[in-house]
């Protein structure tokens, strides 16, 4: 079993590269088929999903453009419950197109919730959710639900492929839980 310490916590690998690989191409595929003949715009959020977001972006083979935005919502390891914008879409408009959000995990799906209303209220045509995990035991936000799931997971705190604490651990090409 592979441990690792980070800023004095215990972290065990949970998921390996080859797994996450695979997750990623299943999301890739569900999405190339459902959006086939169309050119949907990818929303990234950022920090947390630009690992997940490259990876994904590279197997789509639509016609589409990926943009990224910059959300808050935690503090250190918990949820805070208030959504910070702190960069937006280069292209404001977005009213009339097909909008997939890539995120790289929902767990209480308070952004995700904040997020999808706001593209809707700004007159996009569609909005879906891709995330590369999701923790259903802690969705407070029917509409959070993601569409497209690389994994569902415990509701337990992970590190590794864009995941962090306090900024650390998103260059690990593994998944890891917090050892208790």
């Amino acid at each position: 079993m592979k441990t690792i310490e980070i800023d004095g916590k215990t972290f065990v690998e949970t998921f390996d590269a080859e797994t996450i690989t695979g997750w990623i191409q299943n999301v890739a595929n569900q999405i190339n088929h459902d959006y086939e003949g169309t050119d949907p715009l990818f929303v990234g959020i950022l920090n947390g999903a630009f690992i997940f977001a490259a990876d994904l972006f590279r197997r789509i083979t639509l016609n589409s453009r990926i943009q990224f935005m910059r959300l808050r919502s935690y503090d250190n390891m918990s949820s805070t419950g208030q959504i910070q914008e702190l960069l937006g879409l280069e292209d404001k408009d977005v009213a009339g197109k097909d909008i997939i959000i890539v995120e790289d995990i929902v767990d209480t799906g308070t952004t995700m919730h904040y997020l999808k209303k706001r593209l809707k209220d700004q007159g996009a045509k569609s909005v879906k959710i891709a995330c590369l995990c999701t923790k259903p035991e802690a969705l407070q936000f029917e509409d959070a639900k993601p569409d497209y799931v690389g994994k569902d997971i415990a509701n337990l705190y992970v590190i590794g492929y864009g995941f962090d604490v306090d900024g650390l651990a998103r260059n690990l090409n593994a998944i890891y839980t917090l050892k208790k």
